[in-house]
């Protein structure tokens, strides 16, 4: 099975966690038939290198496939975010094929250009109480790993994946505000750029609108949700939620029949 578009976007992976949902990533970039992937920082989650790092062989399948897609002619643009942060120190520099950029300008299929930036600069504990941000990171983590056994139970009851750590943070009035105003902090700098919208990572809240008459469009994580975001052909750009998506992916009782992905884009079966 393939999906067909242009551009895709990724983010907050965090390689090296376990809450990384490496096996469901490898089976979305398995699926790409793209142009341009954007890696849109938070990748491999340098916070871990001193306390627990775990890196099974799906991290290392990850990094490998990306890889193997630039050797194969897909241009791959890493933009590091605040958790792969010494990756920065390398920006202009390519690695395997792929190209490190601080941020950079996509310029998509009908014209209209978007800053792509991983936006940990426009989160204020993250820019000016580090020490805080290590903590909520610490929370974060005991979160996801509650999350991580809630879905084992839905699994054994048969149940698909449903992120309980992304609703009960939706759910807490302050996180929602913080979304609203990092999703505005955003678009404002884009409007400052003078481009037509920004394409980030950082608050896994995965989310395409129009804030000010500017589009504010957020790839989400592989952590809460498995989320990414894909551009076609005309420049319309979709969020693929890969949790509910794979049902597609894997059905292949009937391999003559397109399957349409949630939010749009197209699942075709791949030519034999």
């Amino acid at each position: 099975m393939t999906l067909h578009c242009r551009t895709a976007f990724i983010s907050d992976v965090h390689l090296g966690t376990r809450g990384c949902q490496a096996d469901l990533l490898l089976e979305f970039i398995k699926t790409l038939d793209c142009e341009t992937l954007y890696l849109v920082g938070d990748i491999v989650d340098g916070w871990k290198l001193k306390s627990g790092w775990r890196w099974p062989q799906a991290h290392s399948d990850v990094v490998q496939k990306v890889l193997r897609m630039a050797r194969k002619g897909v241009k791959v643009i890493y933009v590091p975010g605040n958790h792969d942060d010494r990756v920065r120190d390398f920006c202009g520099i390519h690695f395997g094929g792929v190209e490190v950029v601080r941020e950079t300008i996509h310029v998509a299929a009908d014209g209209k250009r978007y800053l792509v930036t991983h936006g940990d600069e426009f989160d204020g504990i993250v820019t000016h109480a580090r020490w805080l941000a290590y903590l909520g990171d610490y929370a974060y983590r005991a979160l996801i790993a509650l999350n991580t056994r809630w879905n084992a139970l839905r699994r054994r009851l048969g149940l698909g994946y449903w992120s309980l750590s992304a609703y009960l943070k939706l759910k807490v009035k302050n996180a929602v505000q913080f979304i609203d105003d990092y999703e505005t902090a955003l678009t404002e700098e884009a409007r400052r750029r003078g481009v037509d919208g920004v394409i980030c990572g950082h608050i896994h809240h995965a989310e395409i609108r129009q804030i000010g008459g500017l589009i504010y469009i957020n790839d989400g994580d592989w952590v809460e949700s498995c989320t990414a975001v894909v551009e076609d052909h005309n420049g319309v750009f979709s969020i693929v939620e890969w949790a509910k998506a794979r049902e597609a992916w894997i059905d292949r009782q009937s391999p003559s029949r397109s399957k349409p992905l949630p939010g749009g884009p197209v699942l075709e079966p791949a030519s034999a």
